[in-house]
C-alpha cells in the first residue's frame, strides 16, 4: 500500500519558497545598491526581482500537485518512491542494496513536527521528503531490519 505524506509537508514547501524569494529580494537590492554606487544597469535589478517572482510563482503553484502524487511504499523487496503525474517518476530502491537511513530534521521540519527519511545505498541517496517524527522512527527501523535480513540471506 503506497503511502501519501501528512499534509503539513504542504506548509514547509511554501515556507522554502518564501525564504527562496525573500533570497532573490535580497539579489535585487543587491544590484539595486550596486546601481547606486557604481552606476550598474537597472535591468539586472528587474531580471533579478522577474526571475524570483517566477521561481517563487511557479514553486507555490505547483505544491498541491507535488503533494497528491508523491507517495512511497516499503515492502520486504524494496522502497518504492514515486512522484508526478504528467511526469511520471517511480523509484525502487532495493532493500539488498541500502546501507543506511538517516533521519535529518532543519528548522521548518521541526516547527511541523516532521522529519525526512533518507535511505543511502552505495551509489546515490533517495529521500523521503517529510512523515511524522514517530512514523520516520518506525520507517528507519522497519526498512534497516529489513536490510539486515536482505543481507544475511544473500
Amino acid at each position: 500500500m503506497q503511502t501519501q505524506l501528512p499534509a503539513q509537508i504542504q506548509t514547509v514547501w511554501r515556507l522554502r519558497a518564501l525564504i527562496d524569494g525573500l533570497l532573490w529580494v535580497i539579489l535585487a537590492v543587491g544590484f539595486f545598491i550596486a546601481h547606486l554606487l557604481w552606476s550598474w544597469p537597472w535591468w539586472l535589478i528587474a531580471v533579478a526581482l522577474g526571475l524570483g517572482l517566477l521561481h517563487v510563482g511557479s514553486h507555490l503553484i505547483l505544491i498541491p500537485y507535488r503533494y497528491a502524487f508523491w507517495r512511497y511504499q516499503i515492502s520486504p523487496d524494496d522502497v518504492v518512491l514515486q512522484s508526478g503525474f504528467i511526469f511520471r517518476k517511480t523509484e525502487a530502491i532495493p532493500i539488498a542494496r541500502i546501507q543506511n537511513v538517516t533521519l535529518e530534521q532543519g528548522p521548518l521540519l521541526r516547527g511541523q513536527h516532521l522529519q525526512s527519511v533518507k535511505v543511502q545505498t552505495a551509489a546515490t541517496t533517495h529521500e523521503i521528503a517529510g512523515v511524522e517524527e514517530s512514523v520516520a522512527d518506525a520507517l528507519r527501523e522497519q526498512i534497516m531490519q529489513l536490510a539486515k535480513v536482505a543481507r544475511d540471506d544473500a
